[in-house]
């Protein structure tokens, strides 16, 4: 009885979270949140398994290092999330649906009770996530549909390890640990991309933190690679986005030609793709970025990427004037979300 108390109990919160019930895409969202949380194990209960495989419990052991090093070290939440296990039986946790207008660099929004207005709509369903993203198709919106293999609830639930992450590499797994956990500490309301690049700069800051304690100057110099790929990535998305928002101003001439913005449009995204040939004869790493490149991108593609990276340098120079204080940076980015347009 208890159990099933406590199931309704994270039903009714999270339809509260998200603002109702009443409509098909919220009753999935509490539904999917339910079964996930109802697969949480305790790790200590796994690690104290001996049924349990033992390179699991070699990943459980490090995450509960990372856990640790992310509150003493980091100032972010010391809670019970990430101290449990959960197996979801599938490659994600969730997966996004991005949408942009036919002719518009700007994310459409989707707007909730609690959590505010968001870049992107999360479904529990692969097929349920492809039926949403057809019918904004049929409506005339660029779309783009990607999996998500860890999230955050904001601190609503305890959020769980899953098995969408525990085979990744020490680095990554770190990564989203302190991303996740940052979205605990400060979740800015209506601005996805501010929330997205702030838990991006701390998850870097943490990431070399934790390398630089551990005394892995190797591992540290891999990630400073990784990192400086991403950036690569991210500026060249930036620099196609600047273009074809010159393209759409010409819709607010007298008499706007929508074949020829639609036939630049095109001719923009393939200099994207050209522009991306070019940089990987300089650095072959940059094709870990090839299936991204492979797909047919549209506008929603690039919202995907600004979603996470829009505010990244504007937030990694304030995260410098503190020097690197991660207290003073949470309190001044704090003070910087207020603004309605963060320069």
């Amino acid at each position: 009885m208890l159990q099933r108390l406590t199931v309704i109990g994270c039903l009714v919160a999270l339809c509260l979270m998200l603002g109702a019930c009443g409509s098909a895409y919220l009753t999935q969202a509490a539904f999917g949140q339910r079964d996930l949380l109802s697969r949480r194990v305790p790790i200590e209960d796994l690690l104290s398994d001996k049924d349990a495989p033992d390179d699991l419990k070699e990943k459980l052991r490090l995450v509960l290092k990372i856990r640790e090093f992310a509150s003493a070290e980091l100032g972010l939440p010391d809670n019970d999330s990430y101290r449990s296990y959960a197996d979801l039986d599938r490659d994600y946790a969730v997966w996004n649906v991005f949408a942009a207008p036919e002719f518009s660099i700007d994310a459409k929004q989707w707007c909730f009770l609690i959590v505010g207005c968001v870049a992107y709509r999360g479904y529990f369903s692969k097929e349920k996530a492809q039926a949403f993203a057809g019918n904004l198709r049929s409506n005339g919106y660029d779309v783009y549909v990607g999996g998500v293999a860890a999230y955050s609830t904001l601190g609503h639930f305890d959020d769980p390890v899953l098995n969408t992450m525990i085979n990744w590499d020490e680095i990554s797994l770190a990564a989203v640990i302190f991303h996740e956990l940052t979205h605990q500490r400060l979740y800015v309301k209506n601005n996805s991309a501010f929330s997205e690049s702030l838990a991006t700069v701390v998850e870097a800051e943490g990431v070399r933190r934790w390398l630089t304690e551990l005394d892995q100057p190797e591992k540290l110099e891999a990630y400073r690679l990784r990192k400086a790929r991403q950036k690569q990535f991210a500026d060249l998305i930036a620099d196609t986005r600047d273009g074809l928002k010159d393209i759409y101003l010409l819709l607010s001439g007298e008499e706007p030609d929508e074949t020829t913005i639609r036939e630049q449009k095109r001719d923009e995204f393939a200099q994207l793709k050209t522009s991306f040939g070019l940089l990987k004869q300089e650095n072959a790493a940059l094709s870990s970025y090839d299936n991204w490149f492979a797909q047919d991108l549209n506008n929603a593609h690039l919202v995907s990427v600004a979603t996470y990276h829009d505010f990244v340098p504007r937030l990694e120079l304030l995260l410098e004037s503190v020097n690197f204080d991660l207290e003073k940076f949470f309190v001044e980015a704090k003070k910087l979300a207020k603004e309605k347009q963060p320069d």
